[in-house]
């Protein structure tokens, strides 16, 4: 039960990893550190603009598997609904501050010179998904929370595919370089959403959620409230996250180009383990929010063991990959040799992060499959002060200083989850 879910979700995210990673790669063969590191600082900013709004997919998936087991599929298809019309309504209003928000990310993430020219290229493109980003949030989650992860796989897999393809023809192909990674970004996203819009509305669960939708009520403030207070937490507890991630860059980026173009390599290289090891945060919002909704506090803490136990075995045998192979994957991503030093002078931060992590990715998957998001919440600021601490008392040790606050977060982030899990039990 567990593998059925996370080996799908490992394969999907896996293959969303390759995007920011295919993105490094493909700017490298341009041999400019700049335009590398402009490639970076969109990658983060664009994680701060819409991976914040992941609420939206985290908190549907959980409602929705709840709802599996309490109230069946029209109630499913409501959180569907609601997810669509927030997820829209927050694009909206993304596009309107465009104006103002777009150059405060920059400067907020320390682009400046050639760097900050390349970035406003690739970010003024890119911004422009945002409606497609928001509603594919909403879309992925309602499948993913009803166990629909091969579909979700086959799905992800050609959107990665499609980006990929795309960011090498145009930005080498064609030669419309870092606007290539752009474009291909915002075809690949709106082809995405309409190819999800058509398997929903014509499958079977197209005539629950037209039914649904046609008897009205979504917007009611009284419908709304548990979908917002849910995703009202998730929202702040990732924008502490990703403030964690921009002070990376932020600071990278004060040590110049050389520096933040490696130090942008090694953080990929994080989002793919991350990534890969988020299938079992997927196979914990599924299996504990069904459990949740049963209210079976014994089966809901046998899925905390077992899907934790998997998760570390993961660990191991991804920083085994690492230990072996580090050098030779940074290297190949590097745009000159000053970069390539730089990063594998880091790549020992590639085997420790998986163990760090690991724990903390099960239990966000625990705590939104149950709806404990305030705590969620807590959890995460608690860290964020931890985190800001190691920075301030390792800024002499340099990048290697970066690596290692950024390792004492995650470890923070995870023992603080635990020491709240009997009292959140209790409510099961």
């Amino acid at each position: 039960m567990i593998w059925a879910i996370a080996l799908p979700a490992m394969v999907t995210n896996v293959a969303t990893a390759l995007i920011g990673i295919g993105d490094m790669w493909i700017v490298g063969r341009l041999g400019d550190a700049p335009t590398q590191g402009a490639v970076d600082i969109g990658a983060r900013l664009f994680a701060v603009l819409f991976t914040v709004m992941n609420f939206l997919k985290t908190g549907t998936t959980g409602l929705v598997a709840q709802e599996g087991t309490r109230s069946g599929k029209e109630a499913q298809a409501a959180v569907l609904l609601r997810g669509l019309l927030v997820g829209l309504a927050i694009a909206a209003i993304l596009l309107l501050a465009k104006p103002l928000l777009l150059p405060f990310l920059l400067d907020a993430l320390g682009a400046e010179d050639e760097v900050r020219a390349a970035a406003v290229v690739y970010a003024d493109i890119r911004y422009w998904s945002a409606p497609a980003v928001m509603a594919n949030f909403a879309a992925i989650g309602f499948l993913v929370g009803q166990r629909r992860m091969k579909t979700v796989l086959v799905l992800e897999v050609a959107y990665n595919l499609l980006n990929v393809g795309l960011g090498l023809w145009l930005t080498l192909g064609l030669d419309w370089g870092i606007a290539g990674i752009g474009w291909s970004s915002f075809i690949a996203e709106y082809a995405k959403l309409v190819a999800v819009a058509a398997l929903l509305l014509g499958g079977a669960s197209g005539a629950t959620i037209l039914k649904r939708a046609r008897e009205g009520g979504i917007a009611r403030l009284s419908e709304l409230r548990p979908f917002l207070s849910v995703n009202r937490d998730l929202f702040l507890r990732t924008v502490v996250l990703m403030i964690a991630l921009a002070g990376l860059t932020r600071l990278s980026a004060e040590r110049g180009a050389v520096v933040l173009a490696a130090n942008g390599i090694i953080y990929q290289l994080f989002v793919f383990t991350a990534l890969l090891l988020d299938g079992f945060e997927n196979a914990a919002q599924v299996l504990n929010g069904e459990r949740a909704g049963a209210s079976d506090r014994a089966g809901f803490s046998a899925y905390v063991r077992a899907i934790m136990l998997r998760g570390m075995g993961a660990a191991a045998l991804v920083a085994i990959a690492f230990a072996i192979l580090a050098d030779p994957i940074l290297a190949s991503f590097a745009a000159t040799p000053a970069v390539r030093e730089a990063a594998q002078a880091l790549g020992v931060w590639l085997i420790v992060i998986p163990f760090a992590g690991v724990a903390g990715f099960v239990l966000d998957g625990v705590f939104v499959g149950a709806s404990w998001t305030r705590a969620l919440l807590m959890t995460m600021v608690g860290a964020f002060a931890i985190y800001a601490l190691c920075l301030w008392l390792s800024w002499p040790l340099g990048s290697r200083g970066l690596w290692l606050s950024f390792t004492a977060f995650l470890v923070a982030r995870a023992a603080l989850q635990i020491a709240f899990m009997p009292r959140l039990l209790s409510r099961i």
